[in-house]
């Protein structure tokens, strides 16, 4: 396989793997206008922490914990907003 085949491999290995999460986060959508946050809670909440544990146990630097926690807080700032009319 040449770099120019290899390449086009490559690309179209990431368009199907951007293409499957898309489904995915549709997917969730549905589900969690389908269902209470009771029982969609816990459970993203579990995928949260499991990635925060994953991303800890790689030693991630202060700097992009840091970020990550900005981040968060804005996520939940944005969420908590009266404003908001995305609802």
């Amino acid at each position: 396989m040449n770099d120019g085949d290899l390449r086009d491999h490559l690309d179209a290995k990431h368009e199907r793997n951007r293409e499957q999460r898309i489904e995915g986060i549709k997917r969730w959508v549905e589900y969690i206008r389908a269902e209470p946050p009771e029982t969609w809670g816990p459970q993203q909440n579990a995928i949260v922490d499991d990635q925060l544990d994953a991303a800890q146990a790689v030693e991630t630097s202060a700097a992009h914990q840091q970020r990550v926690r900005r981040v968060a807080r804005e996520i939940v700032e944005d969420r908590d907003d009266p404003d908001d009319d995305r609802a």
